[in-house]
């Protein structure tokens, strides 16, 4: 197994896969799957400084557009949601919620909570594209933070 494991790594640490490895793995880790791409952005940009600016644009892109697939599942999931409708926890974040509005997406770069609340914004029906441009905008604050911080350390 830990063959299979180090073959497939170094594999999508080929230079022609990393971009687009990259996208994958924010796109998924914006998702309701628990991975996180931050490491990948970090691995790519230690082999390939250069790149800074168009893999902080990938993985931007990608996670927005995972934000947005949030959105729309919870869109759909209104029927499944209702039955949790009555707990006071509930009632209230969803009244945060409708208060804030689309800018409430801003908190999606948050772990744990960022994910389920772009499919919140989706189940209240928020307006889609203010939600994804804010997505966009959290999440790209926070790429820019995270690897900036990375990068210092390390």
């Amino acid at each position: 197994m830990q063959a299979w494991l180090d073959s497939l790594m170094a594999l999508l640490a080929l230079p022609q896969y990393g971009l687009s490895t990259l996208f994958v793995a924010a796109f998924v880790s914006a998702t309701l799957v628990p991975v996180g791409s931050e490491p990948f952005l970090f691995g790519l940009l230690k082999l390939n400084p250069d790149m800074f600016w168009s893999a902080i644009a990938v993985a931007t892109i990608g996670n927005t557009l995972g934000g947005a697939v949030d959105w729309w599942m919870g869109y759909g999931a209104n029927k499944v949601a209702d039955k949790y409708s009555h707990s006071k926890h509930h009632v209230r974040v969803l009244g945060w919620l409708e208060r804030l509005g689309p800018k409430a997406c801003l908190l999606s770069w948050l772990p744990l909570v960022g994910d389920p609340l772009c499919a919140v914004a989706g189940w209240l029906k928020l307006p889609f594209w203010p939600c994804v441009a804010y997505m966009a905008v959290g999440k790209f604050l926070r790429y820019i933070t995270m690897t900036m911080a990375l990068l210092q350390i390390f």
